[in-house]
């Protein structure tokens, strides 16, 4: 009945959300503006529109940070030579100051000298496409009225309206601004009247979403917009808090203390502009160190209630603009604390057990994984600036990613709203309880077990402090630093740490607050302990009581010893996660019947019985930690959806034939594998380079491979997938150059060459070698002395990094003509080998093009 209900609801939500569309395309919207109680809300919502409108004739004139933007988009829009690039596009998040930067370069004199008729106009969200061309064609001096007729515009052809503007467009060199264009829908509602080839106009669009610009034209310029400067902030705000004088005069002389706070107070904006021009207007009848230090203590609040249209309605824009299926995306993200880097990988399987992206939906119908699913809806946060990205693989997906704090502050406050989330107990009343469906806890773990909420279904943890706020209620930390005051606080942790390991002094309690929550939260699907440590606990006696639980991580910080068998009854589990710290973990045989298993995370150190039986787990996506001493290898050729694999020990194939390969059980039968990683450490045993080859000669797909262990001999080419992005290799101990071998693979993108790898002391690239490398590092070969790149190798390296390679006499010459290098950090590296590339030195020609040079840890 619920999934009934729920399939009806999104129905009807896509029926309104086609409506909406249409309704905008015909102009019908405000018709209908004043009816029942959506009048409020609708004129709230075209309130704000107009006052975020602006007007071509109105431009700042004091503008700060913007200078390289309006500079590079004014000579993009004025290069003759790019007839390709019609449209260039100014794209972030809200506030920025997106619609300031379109005027000035509108206003350019560089742009006005260019063109000869010039049109702005604001596409608000509800927009009329017959306005927005009426208004255009009067713009640009075409006189339509006479063709109108009595009765106006509104009998005027559409087609008429978008033939003459396409027509004048394309005639005459015209410079046409859209400002704050919203979906790549509105776009299509436009396009018609914008010639798109053979025309001197160009157009300049605004817009908070990225598929818009790159939907508008695929061939044309992407300006993202960043964060203002500290320095750049602080003299915003200096300009908007002082309107009447200068920020030097004695009627407002600026203290140091006011200095102080003011720039912190940028950085409370996150460096965005309309933050701190919305503070600027606060601050602008403060002028005393008292009032500097009241808003001080209360920005965010002031942010919320400034002047005019505050930031917070700004970012409201952007979430009202969200569709349907991803608002509740967007809002899951509230349950990261501040500044958390989210794995996007985590995030996925998180959204798939909260049914947010639905298995049934995508799976169910044929579809695509419910993984893919979630990986889209991650690109279209990101898309529309509600989600920053953190860092991007070698084939530029997102690994990880955060939230500007303004932004985060939004969710936050949706979250709450709606009732989405309750971040911490010490905020559930007790009248709420029964309300609650989702918890995280930031830092308050221990209070847990003081709280009954009957209908709990998600529960995260993130309680980094949680040790010491254990230890703050011992009398134990009084006792040492009474009996060692000279302990710093860093000693003092360490010395507690050790003890409480010792002697278990956290076990059993924190032992006691997780039986609290498997006996009183029956209805969990998600219990995530991903800060806590669970240590020295015998694991979970409890469990098997939440029989719904779809993911389940134990906390990577962990040192349990025992796992409890239970756990082989939670058979809805999709992501289960037992990764601890080095302490050797006895895991019995219980996958047998979790069949339902996406994502498994094996602890590093396993100590079991028997050989673990993992050929149930058909649908297994994630393997790591996989070792082949207590799992069976063969189970693998079960797993046909496997994307990622970890090995932690060296592999032998059983009843190897060498003569032919191809007689061999096959042990990747998946062709969704993408990552591979054999990572055994320093003291791990030599892996046989015949099984390795027949290992990769059957990952067809991969586009990571990493290597930590000793193989000696590269495999041949032909053995590895010509898609791979990324190799990383260590303690390899190859004695023959890799080079020659690695530079053939046509998309390799990123190569890490560390702690011996290579034992040789030259390493060679020829000329046309690495077409696509961006990304290069060169670690811990104590043996290199030379490094030779031939005049035309590496064409698209942008990082270069050398490090630890105390023998390298020099960088090669060819360093020169890699115009693309942006990037060149050394650490740890000789005094000479620094003295030549520094400025003034023998070699600094090598690298006097390259932006940024970095010596970290060199020698003085």
């Amino acid at each position: 009945m619920l999934h009934k209900v729920r399939s009806d609801i999104e129905g009807i939500t896509t029926k309104i959300t086609v409506l909406i569309q249409r309704l905008q395309a015909y102009g019908i919207k405000e018709l209908s503006s004043d009816i029942g109680a959506g009048a409020a809300s609708s004129s709230s919502s075209s309130r704000k529109q107009q006052l975020r409108q602006t007007y071509p004739h109105t431009v700042e004139s004091f503008v700060v940070g913007f200078e390289d933007d309006i500079k590079q988009l004014a000579s993009i829009l004025v290069d003759e030579e790019s007839r390709h690039c019609r449209v260039a596009s100014i794209c972030g998040i809200g506030g920025l100051g997106k619609t300031t930067l379109a005027r000035k370069v509108f206003h350019h004199s560089q742009v006005r000298n260019h063109f000869n008729f010039f049109v702005c106009a604001f596409i608000s969200q509800q927009f009329q496409r017959k306005m927005v061309w009426r208004t255009i064609l009067s713009s640009l001096g075409v006189n339509i009225d006479e063709r109108a007729g009595p009765a106006g515009i509104l009998n005027l052809d559409e087609q008429v309206l978008a033939g003459d503007l396409y027509s004048f467009l394309k005639e005459n060199k015209c410079l046409v601004v859209l400002d704050d264009i919203w979906s790549a829908e509105d776009w299509d509602l436009l396009r018609d009247a914008f010639p798109m080839e053979d025309t001197t106009s160009k157009i300049l669009l605004t817009s908070r979403n990225m598929d818009v610009a790159l939907h508008a034209d695929s061939r044309g310029y992407l300006h993202e917009l960043q964060c203002l400067a500290e320095e750049d902030g602080w003299k915003l705000l200096q300009h908007v808090a002082f309107p009447t004088s200068d920020s030097d005069s004695a009627d407002y002389a600026i203290e140091e203390k006011m200095e102080e706070l003011g720039k912190d107070m940028v950085k409370q904006c996150s460096r965005l502009t309309l933050a701190i021009v919305v503070l600027g207007g606060v601050l602008a009848k403060m002028h005393s160190l008292d009032d500097w230090q009241n808003v001080h203590e209360n920005v965010k609040s002031y942010l919320k209630r400034g002047r005019g249209l505050g930031t917070y309605d700004v970012l409201t824009l952007s979430y009202d603009n969200l569709p349907a299926y991803l608002k509740p995306c967007f809002l899951y993200l509230s349950v990261f604390p501040e500044d958390y880097e989210i794995h996007v990988d985590t995030l996925i399987q998180l959204w798939v057990a909260e049914d947010i992206v639905s298995i049934a939906e995508s799976e169910g119908t044929g579809g695509e994984m419910a993984e893919d699913v979630a990986e889209r809806y991650i690109n279209e946060l990101v898309e529309r600036y509600m989600v920053l990205v953190g860092k991007r693989d070698a084939r530029l997906k997102i690994k990880t990613c955060r939230m500007h704090d303004l932004v985060r502050d939004l969710c936050l406050s949706k979250a709450k709203q709606e009732n989405f989330i309750c971040i911490d107990v010490n905020n559930i009343s007790s009248s709420a309880c029964g309300k609650v469906r989702r918890l995280a806890s930031h830092d308050s773990f221990l209070m847990i077990n003081h709280f009954k909420i009957p209908h709990l279904r998600s529960a995260l943890f993130f309680d980094k402090q949680i040790i010491e706020n254990l230890m703050d209620s011992s009398p134990l930390i009084n006792c040492l630093r009474t009996k060692w005051p000279d302990l710093d606080d860093d000693q003092l942790s360490t010395i507690i740490i050790l003890l409480v390991m010792m002697f278990f002094l956290l076990g059993p309690r924190i032992s006691k607050l997780v039986r609290y929550i498997c006996k009183n939260f029956k209805l969990l699907r998600v219990l995530d302990f991903e800060e806590v440590p669970l240590i020295a606990c015998q694991l979970l006696g409890n469990i098997r009581s939440l029989i719904h639980l779809r993911y389940l991580s134990l906390g990577k910080g962990s040192s349990y010893f025992c796992l409890s068998s239970s756990i082989s009854k939670l058979r809805c589990l999709q992501t289960l996660d037992l990764r601890a710290d080095e302490t050797s973990v006895n895991v019995p045989d219980i996958f047998g019947r979790m069949e339902r298993l996406r994502h498994l995370y094996l602890p590093k150190e396993i100590s079991t019985k028997s050989k673990l039986k993992l050929d149930n787990l058909r649908n297994l996506q994630t393997l790591i930690n996989f070792n082949t001493k207590d799992c069976r290898l063969g189970d693998l050729s079960c797993m046909k959806y496997l994307r990622r694999l970890g090995i932690t020990t060296p592999f032998v194939v059983e009843n190897f034939i060498e003569e032919d390969l191809n007689l061999n059980p096959p042990i990747i039968t998946s062709k969704h594998l993408r990552s591979l990683s054999i990572i055994i450490g320093n003291d791990g045993s030599p892996v046989d380079p015949r099984h390795l080859t027949y290992l990769l000669s059957s990952c067809v797909n991969i586009y990571e491979l990493e290597l930590r262990v000793k193989i000696s001999k590269l495999p041949e080419p032909q053995h590895i997938s010509s898609n791979i992005a990324s190799i990383c290799f260590s303690l390899s101990e190859l004695d023959e150059d890799p080079l020659p071998t690695l530079e053939k693979f046509p998309k390799l993108r990123v190569l890490e060459l560390s702690e011996q790898a290579f034992t040789g002391s030259v390493m060679v690239c020829s000329a046309e070698g690495f077409p696509r490398l961006v990304s290069l590092s060169i670690t811990s070969l104590e043996n290199l002395e030379e490094l030779k790149v031939n005049e035309g190798a590496m064409p698209s390296l942008q990082n270069l990094m050398i490090a630890k390679c105390r023998k390298l006499k020099m960088l090669p010459v060819e360093l020169k003509f890699i115009t693309t290098l942006k990037e060149l950090k050394m650490e740890e590296m000789p005094k000479a080998f620094k003295d030549k590339l520094v400025q003034w030195g023998e070699d600094y020609y090598k690298v006097q093009h390259v932006p940024s040079v970095i010596f970290q840890n060199c020698d003085d």
